[in-house]
């Protein structure tokens, strides 16, 4: 009878490793992100290329803009806040904040790329130093450097740790106020099958908004851009 137990226990234990062995891994959970551009700043209505933190406030039109897009945030659930350390997020974040009551958490990887040296310029002559680099990141050449400033892997690395820390908070639909060029370059740059004539035929206006669903392990589909379902 001892002998039997043994056999049956042997059998039982092997029958329980197969299937601990055939059992998938599950799966990472899925999440919805909506990041928004900042509201009119400084800056913006300027001209100016302003890439530097704090940088400059949102303006009146500004305050208007990002009120209303608290408004139509609140709609649907939101359960998370999040802003770079940038001062035109952080208030362009604040009505959508008072109205949930939530709290918003800065960081500093959400933040614009910097445009180097070309700092301080117009916007109309940036065209080939700061834009430049940014379409040979999209044709997958990430080591273009934007001059005096980063390149294509240091920035994708930079925000990947903010939205990893988004993606942490266990949020199940939360907001995070970005920067056009950031959310552009980095929705492209991480999203499958990513429509790269967006980032440049529809650039992001003032408080335009990016809904991807996905998590950081199994990767992120891009869901909407500025207002239209993206298949």
């Amino acid at each position: 009878m001892s002998r039997l137990r043994r056999t049956l226990g042997v059998l039982f234990a092997s029958m329980t490793a197969a299937l601990v062995v055939a059992a998938p891994a599950s799966a990472d959970p899925d999440v919805t992100i909506t990041f928004v551009r900042h509201a009119e700043s400084a800056g913006n209505a300027s001209g100016i290329i302003d890439t530097t933190v704090p940088g400059p406030s949102i303006t009146p039109e500004g305050e208007r803009q990002a009120k209303e897009v608290a408004v139509e945030l609140a709609r649907t659930p939101h359960d998370g806040i999040y802003a770079s350390s940038m001062i035109r997020t952080q208030q362009t974040a604040q009505p959508l904040a008072d109205q949930l009551g939530l709290p918003i958490v800065v960081l500093d990887g959400l933040r614009e790329i910097e445009a180097g040296d070309l700092e301080g310029t117009p916007e109309r002559d940036a065209l080939t130093g700061y834009f430049q680099p940014l379409r040979q990141w999209l044709d997958g050449d990430r080591a273009a450097r934007i001059p005096g400033s980063i390149d294509g892997n240091e920035f994708d690395a930079r925000f990947d740790q903010a939205v990893d820390a988004v993606y942490g908070s266990g949020q199940q639909q939360p907001v995070v106020y970005s920067h056009g060029a950031a959310i552009a370059m980095w929705t492209m740059l991480n999203v499958d099958d990513p429509p790269l004539d967006l980032a440049e035929s529809k650039p992001l206006p003032n408080t335009g908004r990016v809904v991807v669903r996905g998590n950081p392990h199994d990767g992120w589909h891009l869901v909407e851009w500025d207002g239209a379902e993206v298949e």
